[in-house]
């Protein structure tokens, strides 16, 4: 796995990502920093193929460091969209269960009621004195 760390591998593992489905670049750097910082290609660039992740990071000097940081924030971001991929599958179900509850006794009250509302209100309409 393009020589990782055992913490990030295992993580990749975890998430079922092939590192040869990340394309891994080193780029030059830019903003604060001076010429050193542009002139270097310290800064790691990642896109996840599958998904389409992208991630980005030169907060080091040094181009190891940043390539195990952006590693590292390229899978939280997959965690992250796991996570958040299976709570919108349990709201949808949650919401599903909602819409599919019988109505409660206190409901049917209620809504029997607003009926015979309803119609002791139109049951005073009619034609003016037609009688």
């Amino acid at each position: 796995m393009k020589h990782l760390p055992t913490q990030i591998q295992q993580r990749l593992v975890v998430l079922r990502v092939r590192s040869a489905d990340v394309e891994e670049k080193f780029v030059l750097g830019s903003g604060r920093g001076g010429q050193k910082i542009q002139k270097t290609s310290s800064c790691v660039w990642l896109r996840h193929g599958p998904t389409g992740v992208e991630v980005r990071c030169q907060n080091g000097r040094f181009q190891a460091v940043n390539r195990e940081q952006a590693w590292t924030g390229l899978c939280d971001k997959l965690e992250e969209r796991k996570r958040a991929a299976a709570a919108k599958k349990q709201a949808e179900k949650a919401k599903t269960l909602r819409l599919n509850r019988p109505r409660s006794r206190n409901q049917k009250v209620r809504l029997v009621q607003a009926k015979r509302d309803r119609a002791k209100t139109k049951s005073t309409r009619g034609r003016v004195g037609a009688e």
